[in-house]
């Protein structure tokens, strides 16, 4: 079982030229996201915070961003206003272990907003909608 997740039965696949990529702070719940997002056909890039995410190359090749609201540095509101600064908007799915109305309200801005621990389909279907955006 992976931890934080509720597993399924089914997955879909898609191709694997869609890079996926994950920003999440907690080691071990970003290993199992690597690992869930692989298994579902997704090319993934994990990355352990906002920074990191900045400062890699892959910015401009993410079809969409699974990203967490409470990192430790940057949070994740603060880089997806970044990159919409910066007209590199990405399509994304908030994922939080802390849900309150506020939270909500500002993850309205993403595809998706989903709370920790959250169904394996239910990640996988997000990700299918984010890709299924014009621009994505």
């Amino acid at each position: 079982m992976v931890p934080n997740l509720i597993p399924t039965t089914s997955r879909g696949t898609v191709p694997d030229t869609l890079t996926i990529g994950v920003v999440e702070d907690d080691p071990s719940f970003l290993r199992a996201l690597g690992r869930l997002l692989g298994a579902a056909g997704f090319r993934v890039a994990t990355f352990a915070s906002a920074e990191a995410f900045l400062a890699s190359e892959s910015v401009g090749a993410m079809a969409c961003l699974v990203l967490d609201v409470n990192l430790g540095g940057m949070s994740g509101f603060d880089l997806q206003r970044r990159l919409v600064a910066a007209g590199s908007p990405i399509p994304t799915i908030f994922i939080t272990a802390q849900d309150d109305p506020l939270t909500r309200e500002r993850a309205r801005s993403g595809v998706a907003y989903l709370r920790k621990p959250f169904r394996e389909d239910a990640l996988i279907g997000a990700i299918q909608q984010a890709l299924e955006r014009p621009g994505a």
